[in-house]
């Protein structure tokens, strides 16, 4: 169950931390400890968090039912440098010690630059980002430097060309993406396969959509014989050579249960699996529904607090189900946040890892339901 590329890891199956279960607005702690334990007693031991998952409270969840359970040799944790929460190179180590402690290590075992793009780079290169990770890995405090990454392949071949020190990319990598232009999956793996950089896979179920499918799409993986929806999407990311670890953020049990199921022994997809999902790939693009993760990032920075997610879910069950109501439940529940208040500045699309236009999407969402062309 070793991993090729990094014998620590155990298998090619990770624990995203930014999806928990919750209680209200609280993460719902007895079960996250029940899913973590239930989870390394599968033998997987990689765990992933970042500052400002479950607005800055998945590191001290992490803490509290991870690292203060278990011997530090039991688990390998990483986290991640956020652009939005340093301004200038002197807030980098502070920033760096504060997450060490919410988290309750010393060291984080992987530590990467955040949703790297060709903007975003910019900021991690005037305020010596890199550099000072560089820092932090020679005094002990980061064992493996990396990125994570949402742009077009050549600024990946950038940044690696730039850093050699980088050690391992994060990438979304799922079977719809894998040749869709605007994502460039393909093309940024095999960016870090010239680079000789290994790649972890985010979105591997493309934030749930790869699991709730179009009825025509799930007939053809019941047609298969076996295996949920979220298996063929995760098997199919694990079955790339060059892919050291894929991650699932698990928001109960059940999806706990049901990967580790077929990753503890994990097999790639067989010639039918893999004719399989590229024949849903094609029904899913023919829906032509929003390719929304429900990451949360646009609402974070929404001054509005538009749960602009929301809206396209609602859109895209609506166009699937023909049927309004799921619009007039989002209108009715939230009192504040409608389409309506937005006032176009733009921070949701800057934002956004899927470079969504979010913007003209809401209009259309609004204008679709209210003239009923769903």
């Amino acid at each position: 169950m070793k991993n090729a590329h990094f014998p620590e890891i155990n298998g090619k199956f990770g624990f995203g931390c930014m999806r928990f279960p919750t209680v209200g607005s609280d993460i719902d702690i007895p079960a996250v400890k029940s899913m973590f334990d239930a989870f390394l007693a599968a033998g997987f031991n990689y765990f992933d968090t970042a500052h400002g998952y479950h607005n800055g409270k998945s590191e001290t969840t992490v803490r509290e039912c991870l690292t203060s359970r278990y011997p530090r040799e039991k688990y390998l944790l990483t986290n991640k440098l956020s652009s939005n929460h340093f301004t200038c190179e002197e807030d980098i180590r502070p920033l760096f010690e504060s997450q060490l402690a919410a988290c309750g290590v010393e060291y984080f075992d992987f530590y990467l630059m955040h949703a790297q793009d060709q903007n975003n780079f910019k900021h991690y290169k005037a305020c010596r980002a890199y550099e000072t990770a560089i820092e932090l890995k020679k005094e002990g405090k980061i064992r493996h430097l990396g990125l994570s990454f949402h742009d077009r392949a050549y600024v990946l071949d950038n940044i690696l060309t730039e850093y050699p020190e980088i050690e391992v990319a994060q990438l979304q990598f799922n079977y719809l993406d894998y040749e869709d232009a605007s994502i460039e999956s393909k093309k940024c793996y095999e960016v870090c396969q010239k680079h000789g950089i290994p790649v972890m896979v985010m979105e591997p179920v493309k934030g749930g959509s790869l699991v709730n499918l179009p009825k025509e799409a799930d007939d053809v993986l019941r047609a298969l014989g076996g295996g949920s929806n979220a298996s063929y999407a995760i098997r199919f990311a694990a079955s790339f050579d060059n892919v050291c670890m894929v991650l699932s953020g698990m928001g109960s049990m059940d999806m706990v249960e049901d990967n580790v199921s077929y990753m503890k022994d994990f097999t790639p997809l067989s010639e039918a699996e893999m004719a399989g999902v590229k024949r849903v790939a094609q029904i899913f693009r023919s829906q032509n529904l929003i390719q929304c993760t429900s990451c949360g990032y646009c609402t974070e920075r929404c001054p509005k607090n538009i749960p602009i997610p929301g809206y396209f879910a609602c859109y895209n069950v609506s166009k699937q189900l023909k049927t309004w109501s799921y619009y007039s439940k989002l209108k009715a529940d939230n009192v504040q946040g409608k389409i309506d208040d937005c006032i176009d500045c733009g921070a949701c699309e800057r934002a956004c890892p899927q470079h969504l236009e979010i913007r003209k999407l809401l209009k259309e969402v609004k204008n679709n339901f209210e003239n009923n062309k769903i």
